[in-house]
């Protein structure tokens, strides 16, 4: 039985990931730091949201352990909540920083805008 991650990754549990060519490899490495971006800026937004709700309004207070539950949830919810979006900053993020690598500009011997011929 295939479970929920392996689903989504399309690996079958236990097996050996396919050898990547470094420009492959330079991409996945790419879409997986453009979903960690993704995840931090929903969870500031979670935060931002968050600190517009009244605190301290109630008989009882919930003091640090509901602060660092919060937090949690917080965490949480940001890693899980583009997961449901069909068109996320991160590929977004991916799309315009991969065209915009080190491998795929020029090389250095060929002419840049900024030289000029004298």
């Amino acid at each position: 039985m295939i479970d929920g991650i392996s689903a989504r990754t399309g690996r079958l549990p236990g097996a050996t990931p396919a050898i990547l060519s470094p420009k492959d490899e330079r991409d996945a490495k790419l879409m997986k730091t453009a979903g960690q971006l993704e995840g931090m800026f929903v969870q500031q937004l979670y935060k931002a949201m968050r600190e517009t709700v009244p605190q301290q309004e109630g008989i009882v207070s919930g003091g640090a352990g509901e602060d660092i539950f919060t937090g949690l949830l917080d965490q949480h919810l940001a890693a899980e909540t583009p997961k449901q979006w069909e068109h996320g900053i991160a590929q977004a993020l991916y799309r315009q920083l991969r065209h915009g690598s080190t491998a795929d500009a020029p090389s250095a011997s060929g002419p840049t805008p900024d030289s000029t011929n004298r």
